[in-house]
């Protein structure tokens, strides 16, 4: 048996579940809200009373009772050290202080894998993220959606799966049409249309084309129609040429980037409608082609081809995301801003309908952001004056705390931005404070190598057993709680849970720090405390690289 938290979870599992005559799969654990109460706890016994109709305190005696042969028989012998029943039926376990102090050598031991979770069946995913229309600049909000596509892919490639990142561009359509009008008419000196792109990123477009234009010696105004293609290339291209410029000044790159033109080109589209009219669900109504999705738990039938024969929004989409199965992806992950909620029945109603696992599309709905600065909520100028761009944050707080402050929330809820927090270079700061613990380590590694000499490999694991300080001990538990972080990340599809993780993890150092000087005179406790110091600055540097965060050396 492995002596990780997750494989030691396992093994009680088993043990639980045999003291009582249940599956293991019931069984969970949690942390304890106090450290008094152990490293990890279990309730099973107060829904278990429930159903048997007992006393939850009774039982969990009894429990325990049967329990605490069944673990000194085990390989956990020497891995708990306490196991104690508290409160109204809780289990808590306490790990043994070898257990405790064994993280700093396992993490020695695992390198850039510490942390990379066990039996985890690996799958082919691909993530769809950002997939903003090239007819304008990246706003804040698709920011907030390429840190959580990104962190996400890092964290599923950490944990074995095969991740392809995609960028879905629509580059044709109505709204492109209505930017190569909008630029045509900005090239021409005349009035932009009504419902044309009145933003004056439009105007840096206009004055490249003019360059271009000239250099080419180009000639408008002979061919309407051709013209208005020509601006419409022009201006996607431009726009796309700038999203790609801001998503990699961001730390965010694509495996792939499929065009909705391409896709109109292949057939795709309607080999898809004719599947789904193969299979019975489409019907024609009033002169257009409606999809049955009511069928499949859609609150009301779908139109896909109008009655003028164009498609709608989502027949493009239903060829997509059927494309994506063809192409082998056993798991869709989909990050879309919050306009789409009511989008994801009809998506998932049309998989199913072709024979897709409806369950294999995950939609994450990436809430709102609100920027703040000194209390007061703020709208930082764009000269356009009607959006704020993912560009003006880079330049505002840089890609490291943007990144960083983008995550700081669950994706679902709505997120509060603080500008000057962001600036900032104090430990109010979470990403200041976490990477200045990562360059403090690097500090006192240069200073014991100056005082001492020892080269920091040959550190001997035997002085562990040295590590007895409150704060050290606290420091080593969670450290060993990095690999259940990942796990839970990895399973909810969520980066969050990673930012609370590390900034407790900097915190935690901080303290170890204040309260223990690490270069003693005891040449043992200082390499037991230089081991502590080097196991906990590779977590941090991990859990920032997933989060595409940098791990500075000096500050």
């Amino acid at each position: 048996m492995g002596n990780s938290a997750v494989q030691i979870k396992q093994e009680l599992s088993k043990l639980l579940a045999q003291a009582l005559k249940i599956s293991a799969e019931e069984i969970s654990f949690e942390l304890p809200r106090e450290e008094k109460f152990g490293d990890i706890s279990t309730t099973v016994i107060l829904r278990l009373a429930k159903e048997r109709k007992t006393n939850p305190r009774a039982l969990a005696e009894e429990t325990l009772k049967a329990l605490l042969p069944l673990v000194k028989d085990s390989g956990l012998k020497e891995r708990i050290e306490k196991i104690s029943v508290e409160g109204p039926g809780y289990i808590n376990f306490y790990y043994s202080a070898r257990q405790t102090a064994e993280v700093i050598s396992k993490i020695k031991e695992h390198g850039n894998n510490f942390g990379k979770p066990e039996g985890i069946l690996p799958k082919k995913i691909i993530l769809e993220f950002v997939s903003a229309n090239p007819t304008g600049p990246l706003t804040v909000a698709h920011g907030r959606q390429a840190a959580l596509g990104d962190s996400l892919a890092r964290i599923l490639k950490f944990c074995g799966h095969q991740v392809t990142t995609e960028y879905y561009n629509n580059d044709e359509g109505v709204q492109i049409q209505i930017l190569g009008q909008s630029l045509y008419a900005r090239v021409l000196g005349q009035p932009i249309p009504e419902n044309g792109y009145q933003g004056e990123y439009l105007m840096d477009v206009a004055e490249k084309l003019k360059e271009a234009i000239a250099k080419e010696k180009i000639t408008l105004g002979k061919d309407a129609d051709s013209d208005l293609k020509f601006c419409e290339k022009f201006a996607r291209e431009d726009i796309m040429e700038g999203i790609r410029k801001d998503l990699l000044d961001f730390g965010v790159s694509f495996d792939n980037t499929y065009s909705q033109e391409a896709l109109g080109r292949s057939g795709k589209v309607e080999k898809a409608l004719e599947a789904l009219k193969a299979k019975n669900v489409t019907y024609e109504k009033d002169g257009a082609w409606w999809f049955r999705s009511t069928d499949f738990g859609d609150d009301k039938d779908r139109v896909l081809v109008k009655s003028d024969k164009s498609y709608t929004y989502l027949t493009p989409d239903v060829a997509y995301h059927h494309d994506k199965f063809a192409r082998g992806f056993e798991e869709l992950v989909n990050i879309w801003g919050p306009d789409h909620h009511g989008y994801i029945a009809r998506l998932k109603a049309s998989q199913a309908a072709l024979g897709h696992n409806p369950e294999s599309i995950h939609i994450l709905i990436a809430q709102l952001v609100t920027l703040y600065e000194e209390g007061r909520q703020v709208r930082m100028s764009t000269r356009a004056g009607e959006f704020v761009t993912l560009r003006e944050i880079l330049d505002e707080v840089g890609k490291d705390a943007g990144r960083f402050f983008f995550l700081m929330r669950k994706f679902d809820t709505h997120l509060d931005f603080d500008l000057a927090l962001a600036k900032s270079q104090t430990p109010d700061n979470p990403v200041f404070y976490i990477q200045y613990a990562h360059a403090r380590i690097e500090s006192i590694k240069n200073t014991y190598l100056e005082r001492v000499g020892v080269p920091l490999q040959d550190l001997n694991p035997e002085c562990l057993s040295k590590l007895t300080d409150p704060s050290e001990l606290k420091l080593m538990r969670h450290l060993a709680a990095f690999e259940e972080t990942v796990l839970g990340a990895e399973r909810t599809l969520e980066p969050y849970r990673l930012v609370p993780y590390l900034m407790e993890l900097a915190g935690l150092f901080h303290r170890f720090y204040t309260d223990n000087r690490v270069v003693t005179e005891d040449a043992s406790l200082t390499q037991a405390r230089m081991m502590l110091c080097i196991a906990a600055q590779s977590v941090i540097r991990l859990g920032l690289e997933l989060l595409g965060v940098s791990a500075p050396l000096k500050m």
